[in-house]
C-alpha cells in the first residue's frame, strides 16, 4: 500500500466536508409548495428522467456519472417534490425507489421475501428524527440499536436449503433479481454449506431454508492489485472498489471472476423456514452467522437513545480508517426482531433501519490545464491539472478525465473552478464545475483530431469510447511500451528510466523493444561525461534481463487483459516462447487466452517476439509437470494471513515449483496453507479430509523441491 493511501485512510475520521456542488435540478432549499403547477410538473418530469438515467448507470452498468452524494441528493429532491405535489406525482408512473439491477444477462429468480433498500441520510438531524419516530411508534425512549459498517459493494441474497448453498441472487427490483449463482461460487469466502457444529463443539440448528442478505465487495488491497495489473496492461482503471465488485460479479467467465479477489459479508436475513429459527435480535443473528461459518460483520456498536446512537456512528467513522474494506457509512438497525416487525416497512425500505452516509471529502480548485496523454496502446487520455488541494489526507493536483466523451459531458474548461473528490477514498476525480465562477473568456476544450505526439489522425474503433493514435511508430507509445517492459513488474531493467528512454528514442537507437538488446556501449558513452559506470550497469542489467522468467516477458508485451496473474498461468502452461508461438489459438480458453491468441495472430507481434529471441532473449520457463518438479500437479489453497509471506509471494513460489493455487477448497485440493485468522476454508478442508499445513511446512516442501 502506498503512503498516500495510508495517509488517506488514517485521516478519514477527520473528514466532515459537506458537498457544495449540486446538480442544476437540485438547487438551494426552497418552499416547493410555492411553485406554480406548470413549473412543478416540468421539474418533476426532469427530475424523474434524471433519476431514471442515473439509476440505470448505477445499478445496471456500474458506470455512474455523478458521485454517490449527488445521486442521493437527486433522489431525495425527487421525493420532496412528489410529496409537495402528490396529485402531479400520480399523473405519471413514479421512478422505482428500489433501483433495479437486473442486467438481462442472467435468468431471474424471485426472492422468498422482498429485498428492500434503506432510507439514507447525511444529516444528524434526520438520524435523530428517525430515532424519535421509532420511539414514538413503539412507545419506548430507550430502544436498543445495532450500528454496523455500511459496506460499499453489491447487495445479494444467498439461499441455503437444509444447510446447502442453492442460490445467489442480486437485489434486482426487490421482488426478483439476477441468478448469479455460478459466478458467485468463485467468491473465495462463500461457504457451500452451513456449518453443523460450532467451534466449541456444540451442534448448530440448521433451518430448512434461509435467505441471507449480504454484500459482495473488493478489499482495498485487491483493488490496488487489480488496478496495477490493468495499468500495466494498458486498460482503463476502475474508479472505485464498488464498480470493480459490480462489474466483476457480472462477468460471464468464472475463471476471470476467480482471478479477482471478490469477498462477501453477511449481515441480514430475509425468509427463514421455520420462522421460529430466526434469532430474536440483530446481535443474535451476527452470532448465528459466525456459528454457521459464514463471514459476518466483525465490528459493530450498540446504543440506546439518540445520543448514544450518534456517538456510535462517530466511533465507527473514526474506526473505518483501519478497515481493509470500503465503507461509505453506517447502518442503524433496531436490535429486537419483534420491534422490527412491529415497526414494519414502506414500499421500499424498513422503518426500523436507516443508513447514515458519510459525506465525501470534496474540495474546490481551479483548472490550470487539460493535457492529453498518449498511452502505450495509443489511447489518448485527457488529464486535468489544477491548483493543488488537500483531500483525504494527501495533496492532489491532477485527475484523469478518462476519454473524449467525459470531457464533453462535464464541459470542463481551463480556468474553471471544479469540485474534486476522492472516488472510493482513493482516486481523485472531478465531479462537477462551479459554472457561477467560470471566466467569461474560458473557451470550450477541443479534443485533438491528431495525435499530440506524432500528428497522426486519431481514430475510434467501433463500440469503443477510447480515441487512439493508430501509428505503431508513435514515439509516445514507444516510450510507454519501453517503460512498461523495463518496469519491476516485468523484466526489471535497472537504470532504464524515463530520461534514458527519452534519450534512446530521440536518437533513433531504439525503435522497438528488441532494439534494447542491440544497444552499443560506444553509443551510450556519447550521452554525457562520466557515464561509463552507469552505462556498464545499464548494459549489465539489460544482459541479465535476457534470462528473466517467461511470465515477465509475457507481461512485458503489454497484451490487453493480460496482467501478471494471467501471464504466470500462461508461462506455467507453455514453458517457453517457442511453445507459446506454436500454440496459436489453442490458448484461447478464456478471455486472457483469447487476448494472447489475438496478439500472436498479428504478424507484427510475432515478429517482435522472434526478434527478441534473435537478440539473445532466453527466458526462464515456469516449471511444469514435464520438468519433474516435486509440486507439479499439486493444488494449494491459501487461507488467513501467513507469518512472513504475502499471499502473492506464496502463490508465486508455489507456481514456480510446479504447483497451482486455487481460490476455494474442493476434493481435488492437496494442501490448505493455514495462516492467522482463517476463514471457512479451514472447516471445508477438515470436512473433505484435505491436508492442512502452515507456512514452515510449505517452505519445507519448496526446499525439498
Amino acid at each position: 500500500m502506498d503512503s498516500s493511501l495510508r495517509r488517506a485512510r488514517r485521516s478519514l475520521a477527520a473528514l466532515a466536508l459537506l458537498s457544495v456542488f449540486t446538480l442544476s435540478h437540485v438547487g438551494a432549499a426552497e418552499d416547493l409548495r410555492l411553485l406554480p403547477p406548470a413549473a412543478a410538473r416540468q421539474r418533476l418530469a426532469a427530475l424523474r428522467a434524471d433519476v431514471a438515467h442515473h439509476d440505470a448507470l448505477y445499478h445496471q452498468k456500474a458506470a455512474p456519472e455523478i458521485s454517490d452524494y449527488d445521486y442521493d441528493r437527486l433522489k431525495q429532491r425527487l421525493r420532496e417534490l412528489e410529496a409537495a405535489f402528490p396529485e402531479l406525482a400520480r399523473e405519471t408512473p413514479a421512478v422505482a425507489e428500489v433501483g433495479d439491477d437486473r442486467s438481462g444477462l442472467f435468468q431471474t429468480h424471485r426472492h422468498r421475501e422482498r429485498m428492500l433498500s434503506l432510507d439514507k441520510t447525511y444529516s444528524e438531524a434526520d438520524l435523530r428524527a428517525f430515532q424519535a419516530r421509532l420511539a414514538k411508534l413503539l412507545g419506548r425512549a430507550d430502544l436498543a440499536y445495532v450500528v454496523e459498517p455500511k459496506f460499499d459493494g453489491f447487495a445479494v441474497s444467498v439461499t441455503y436449503e437444509k444447510g446447502k448453498l442453492v442460490r445467489v441472487v442480486t437485489r434486482g427490483n426487490g421482488v426478483e433479481g439476477d441468478d448469479i449463482t455460478a459466478n458467485a461460487l468463485m467468491i473465495r469466502r462463500l461457504p457451500r454449506g452451513l456449518r453443523a457444529t460450532a467451534g466449541d463443539g456444540t451442534a448448530n440448528a440448521i433451518p430448512d431454508a434461509v435467505e441471507l442478505r449480504g454484500e459482495v465487495y473488493v478489499s482495498f488491497a485487491e483493488f490496488e492489485r487489480i488496478n496495477a495489473e490493468r495499468e500495466a496492461a494498458g486498460e482503463v482503471l476502475f474508479a472505485n472498489p464498488r464498480n470493480l465488485a459490480t462489474g466483476t460479479i457480472r462477468q460471464l467467465e468464472p475463471k476471470e471472476i476467480e482471478r479477482r479477489g471478490l469477498d462477501i459479508v453477511f449481515y441480514g436475513i430475509g425468509a427463514c423456514l421455520p420462522a421460529s429459527m430466526q434469532p430474536p435480535t440483530q446481535r443474535g443473528l451476527h452470532e448465528m452467522l459466525k456459528r454457521w461459518g459464514l463471514p459476518g460483520v466483525e465490528s459493530t456498536w450498540t446504543a440506546r437513545g439518540g445520543d448514544e446512537l450518534w456517538a456510535a456512528i462517530q466511533a465507527l467513522n473514526r474506526a473505518r480508517a483501519g478497515f481493509a474494506f470500503p465503507t461509505d457509512g453506517a447502518v442503524v438497525k433496531l436490535d429486537s426482531v419483534a420491534q422490527q416487525r412491529e415497526a414494519g416497512a414502506t414500499d421500499h425500505a424498513p422503518r426500523w433501519a436507516m443508513a447514515y452516509k458519510f459525506a465525501p471529502a470534496r474540495a474546490e480548485t481551479q483548472v490550470r490545464a487539460i493535457v492529453v496523454q498518449v498511452g502505450r496502446t495509443g489511447v489518448l487520455t485527457p488529464v486535468v491539472e489544477f491548483s493543488p488541494v488537500e483531500l483525504a489526507g494527501s495533496t492532489v493536483a491532477r485527475a484523469s478525465l478518462h476519454n473524449r466523451d467525459e470531457v464533453a459531458r462535464k464541459d470542463i474548461r481551463v480556468g474553471d473552478f471544479v469540485y474534486v473528490e476522492k472516488a472510493g477514498e482513493i482516486i481523485p476525480v472531478v465531479v462537477g464545475v462551479n459554472t457561477a465562477r467560470r471566466p467569461a473568456e474560458a473557451p470550450a476544450f477541443v479534443f485533438p483530431a491528431t495525435c499530440p505526439a506524432c500528428a497522426t489522425a486519431v481514430a475510434q474503433r467501433s463500440g469503443e469510447v477510447a480515441v487512439r493514435c493508430p501509428s505503431a511508430a508513435c514515439p509516445a507509445q514507444l516510450r510507454r511500451r519501453l517503460e512498461h517492459f523495463a518496469s519491476r513488474e516485468c523484466v526489471a531493467i535497472d537504470g532504464l528510466g524515463p530520461a534514458m528512454i527519452d534519450a534512446l528514442v530521440a536518437r533513433g537507437w531504439v525503435k522497438d523493444v528488441p532494439d534494447l538488446y542491440r544497444l552499443r556501449r560506444e553509443d551510450l558513452l556519447t550521452l554525457g561525461k562520466d557515464v561509463a559506470k552507469s552505462t556498464d550497469r545499464l548494459l549489465a542489467a539489460i544482459e541479465a534481463s535476457k534470462h528473466a522468467e517467461l511470465w515477465r516477458f509475457v507481461a512485458g508485451l503489454g497484451i490487453p487483459q493480460v496482467g501478471t496473474v494471467a501471464a504466470k498461468e500462461v508461462a506455467r502452461r507453455h514453458g517457453s516462447f517457442d511453445a507459446l508461438l506454436s500454440a496459436g489459438a489453442s490458448v484461447a480458453n478464456d478471455s486472457a487466452g483469447r487476448a494472447i491468441a489475438a496478439y500472436f495472430a498479428e504478424p507484427r507481434n510475432r515478429a517482435l517476439v522472434e526478434n527478441l529471441i534473435a537478440a539473445g532473449v532466453r527466458p526462464a520457463g515456469a516449471k511444469t509437470e514435464a520438468t519433474g518438479a516435486r509440486l507439479a500437479g499439486k493444488i494449494f489453497v491459501l487461507t488467513g494471513t501467513l507469518p512472513s509471506l504475502t499471499r502473492a509471494q506464496a502463490t508465486e513460489k508455489i507456481i514456480a515449483a510446479g504447483g497451482r493455487v486455487a481460490g476455494s477448497v474442493s476434493r481435488n485440493t492437496h494442501y490448505l496453507v493455514l495462516g492467522a485468522d482463517p476463514g471457512a476454508k479451514l472447516d471445508q478442508a477438515h470436512a473433505l479430509g484435505v491436508k492442512v499445513i502452515d507456512e514452515p511446512a510449505l517452505l519445507r516442501l519448496l526446499r525439498d523441491d
